[in-house]
């Protein structure tokens, strides 16, 4: 199964692209971010952030695509934009493919480390290993799209072994 994680933003998006197959095996197949740049009005960077999901899907084709949940502690301005990318990013990739997952932070870092209040370093280091890449995918922003991928993949093996 491809599977496309997403960590939503509006100045950076990561994105991550990875098949799942056998009982436990995973491997990556691309992985990074969408930049848009601070001086575009709000409207045009949602569009870029659009337009980049739908060509990735187009691309990929995945079979499921999983977003991490908003979890906001401090600043109420970015919120709201980080929100309305969230948006853009459910209509488009939601008229692509109808699979679509949610997951919170806790859960990710539950499914990555066993953990639900794990580090961003245990995260980034557990991504490395089970995608047994060289080193901590960069930037942040990338690994924890693959994290949001992985933590997928895991939950979506646990439902088959259950038949959900």
């Amino acid at each position: 199964m491809i599977i496309l994680g997403i960590d939503p933003g509006y100045g950076t998006v990561g994105f991550g692209v990875i098949e799942s197959y056998g009982s436990n095996r995973i491997h990556p197949i691309e992985y990074g971010v969408i930049q848009t740049p601070k001086e575009d009005s709000l409207p045009k960077r949602l569009k870029v952030i659009a337009d980049s999901f739908d060509y990735l899907i187009d691309k990929h084709k995945p079979e499921a695509i999983a977003i991490e949940e908003l979890f906001f502690q401090n600043n109420q301005k970015t919120v709201i934009a980080v929100a309305e990318a969230r948006g853009a990013i459910l209509l488009t990739v939601y008229n692509k493919c109808k699979k679509l997952y949610e997951y919170t932070p806790m859960q990710i870092k539950q499914a990555l480390t066993g953990y639900g209040r794990a580090e961003k370093k245990q995260i980034q280091y557990m991504v490395k290993v089970l995608l047994k890449l060289d080193s901590v995918p960069k930037p942040d922003d990338a690994a924890d799209a693959l994290a949001v991928a992985i933590t997928h993949a895991q939950v979506s093996r646990t439902a088959d072994v259950f038949g959900i």
